[in-house]
């Protein structure tokens, strides 16, 4: 990639900015200058608005990569995914922070920014997302402590028994 091009998309890559249709509600990653789900998509043109992709989603699908390609030797093995975000659109990118056989489908997970590749030995570091596992929350109520229950009474207002 020329270093014109690396720089004109940074902020896509940097903040998953992607666009949304004011017609039709449809949003977009990469961002698209006219809606395809429109049935006429000359109705799109200039109807189409940045929008801001939280980076949160599911692994719909995803592959463990045991030979790299040029650049990524030092990577395998790990695992590349295709996410589901919330607002829609499905990304493709490495999952990191995780063992790859650990790695299931439906599993929730974030965007985060990561250093990608360099070219040559001084020449341009690019960055760009990844994904992370997202640790689930315990759906479970924290357990009640002896401390946390009301005091017994004995039935007069006011009065308390001694614990």
């Amino acid at each position: 990639m020329s270093v014109a091009r690396f720089w004109r998309e940074t902020p896509r890559r940097y903040n998953l900015g992607g666009s949304k249709c004011s017609v039709c509600g449809t949003i977009y990653f990469p961002p698209r200058a006219v809606c395809p789900q429109c049935t006429h998509h000359r109705q799109s043109i200039e109807k189409m608005l940045p929008f801001q992709l939280s980076g949160e989603g599911e692994v719909l699908s995803y592959t463990i990569v045991h030979e790299a390609a040029e650049g990524f030797e030092m990577q395998v093995p790990y695992a590349l995914a295709l996410v589901k975000t919330v607002e829609g659109p499905v990304l493709t990118g490495q999952v990191v922070d995780i063992d790859p056989a650990t790695l299931r489908i439906g599993q929730r997970v974030h965007a985060t920014f990561r250093k990608l590749r360099e070219e040559g030995k001084a020449g341009v570091i690019h960055y760009g997302y990844k994904f992370a596992p997202v640790e689930d929350a315990d759906p479970r109520p924290p357990p009640r402590t002896p401390a946390a229950t009301a005091p017994a009474t004995d039935g007069a207002p006011g009065d308390r028994a001694a614990a």
